[in-house]
């Protein structure tokens, strides 16, 4: 009876979270996975019959090459974010509550604002008669507006502006929980500070450099709205392809053969890190 009662319990509890998973995360990736494997229709839309043709399509040069582009911009992104959140957050966490409080909510203050407005600002600030080619010209440091906006550059920056915040938000966690009294141990001990950081502190605080890696890379590899808008027709991501199977191109079935393909390539490096943390 005991027995049966928790097993009602842990279904009462779990049944929600079940139905709601199912229903708008299994549900949708499944009507992916069919449409990947049917034939655009006529005029648009899907006709259910199966083929491959789909996934073959991905290995054309044009695909190819802008899907290793988003990777390459992700990954960049990712060490980006990386080398300016961590002194960051690493300054953060050394201050005292109060001071400490006061810098997380700055932190997160651009969450305030939609991400589409921030991205428009940089427009502003990156186009030939922005902020930022004004400054440039009046310092004269140039002649002439260089082009900073519609470049990989531009694509990059606005990257790395809006996902810096979860690089540092998860790394700050885990650098506060750092017990201090082993990095004083290890410069008594005559550790210079680089060694201290490469033998102490980033091992203790890899749990956040991991997280933090992958709550930037993942958005970055997807994002459509960054590249559109700084990028332009120059710099397409992996993002925008699948926006305009599903938008313009009304070809769903190679849309959702694309979405598929990057869903399964994040999965399986999540997976070879996860295998590699269980070997060490």
């Amino acid at each position: 009876m005991e027995r049966k009662r928790d097993r009602w319990k842990a279904a009462v509890t779990a049944g929600p979270a079940a139905v709601w998973l199912t229903v708008f995360f299994l549900a949708p990736l499944g009507v992916i996975v069919i449409y990947s494997f049917c034939e655009r229709g006529t005029y648009g839309g899907v006709s259910f019959r199966l083929t491959f043709e789909n996934y073959a399509r991905l290995l054309d040069a044009v695909y190819l090459h802008v899907g290793l582009r988003s990777f390459r911009l992700a990954a960049e992104n990712t060490l980006l974010c990386l080398l300016l959140g961590y002194p960051l957050a690493y300054f953060i966490a050394s201050q005292r509550p109060g001071v400490r409080h006061i810098l997380l909510v700055l932190v997160i203050i651009p969450f305030w604002t939609d991400f589409l407005i921030r991205m428009y600002a940089w427009m502003f600030i990156l186009r030939a008669e922005g902020v930022l080619n004004a400054l440039l010209m009046g310092l004269g440091i140039t002649d002439h507006p260089p082009e900073l906006l519609f470049t990989e550059g531009a694509v990059t920056v606005g990257l790395a502006y809006g996902y810096l915040p979860y690089m540092v938000l998860p790394l700050y966690a885990s650098i506060e929980k750092l017990d201090r009294s082993l990095v004083e141990a290890a410069r008594d001990l005559g550790a210079n500070a680089f060694r201290t950081f490469r033998e102490v502190i980033l091992p203790a605080t890899w749990p956040g450099v991991v997280a933090g890696c992958v709550l930037v890379f993942i958005p970055s590899l997807g994002a459509f709205v960054t590249p559109d808008l700084l990028g332009g027709a120059r710099t397409p991501m992996i993002g925008n392809l699948i926006k305009t199977q599903f938008l313009t191109a009304r070809d769903w079935p190679f849309g959702a053969a694309m979405s598929l393909t990057v869903m399964v390539c994040v999965a399986g490096m999540l997976a070879l890190n996860r295998l590699a943390e269980r070997r060490e």
